[in-house]
């Protein structure tokens, strides 16, 4: 089977100082697959290099392949790259001037829907990603919803894009504990289930509820790569072990 997402010896670097470097993996179709790591750690920046969104003094080498199609590192994805992503800051990565409805029909058209057909696709994603009134929703401006919501908006509109390969980059990490419980549902239930998902973290209890597997990197390197019931149990790594422990104690605080 053809790797959805095949990524080999990407390398991130800044004046000759190397802050991804070689990192390699693949995710199947429709496997949700974390890259786990502290602040600092390089996972951001992999999303970044992934999505062309690096800044312009950062070099960046490597390959990446979406369900076997080269796509070059520096490109920006688009409808027909099968790349589509999910950001950390949902208000960065929507225009508050425009409706929501607005932004959301212009995947939908460039798929070649109708007027009437995009708008109910609209309701129906909306309706998808735990949406309650997404007649409201299409109507307002990104600042007059909660962080939960527009989450949820910027899921429903990476679904819209109907890539194979969603990169959700921190999605949860600036929403309250039942948002992002809300999220990680949408993520794991049907909305998504086709789409192979690398879903970038420094919650390990996150990435369970979502991941089957787990990267682990440190220092721009992959230190370790596991089935998530194994890494858990056993972690072999000493910064995954830190990574486990600390996870299992903030259950342990929060229970």
């Amino acid at each position: 089977m053809t790797p959805a997402l095949l990524v080999e010896n990407l390398t991130v670097s800044l004046h000759g100082l190397p802050l991804v470097n070689g990192v390699s993996f693949a995710i199947e179709p429709g496997e949700k697959v974390a890259l786990l790591g502290a602040s600092g750690s390089g996972k951001s920046l992999t999303a970044s290099a992934l999505l062309g969104q690096l800044p312009r003094n950062m070099y960046v080498s490597g390959s990446l392949r979406i369900d076997g199609r080269y796509l070059p590192l520096r490109r920006k994805p688009t409808e027909a790259s099968g790349l589509s992503a999910i950001h950390q800051n949902p208000l960065a990565a929507l225009n508050p001037l425009v409706r929501l409805g607005s932004q959301l029909a212009i995947p939908l058209k460039k798929a070649g829907l109708s007027s009437q057909s995009t708008h109910e696709r609209a309701i129906e994603l909306l309706t998808s990603v735990g949406i309650e009134d997404p007649e409201r929703i299409l109507s307002s401006y990104s600042g007059e919803l909660s962080g939960g919501q527009l989450q949820r908006v910027c899921i429903a509109l990476a679904l819209a894009c109907r890539g194979s390969v969603l990169v959700a980059d921190e999605p949860t990490t600036a929403l309250d504990v039942v948002s992002q419980a809300k999220v990680l549902d949408v993520l794991a239930g049907p909305s998504a289930a086709a789409q192979a998902i690398l879903f970038i973290t420094h919650d390990l209890a996150a990435a369970e509820t979502l991941c089957t597997r787990v990267l682990v990197i440190r220092a721009g390197r992959i230190v370790e790569e596991a089935p998530m019931e194994i890494l858990l149990a056993q972690p072999e790594h000493s910064y995954t072990t830190q990574l486990v422990e600390a996870a299992w104690a903030g259950h342990g605080a929060s229970a």
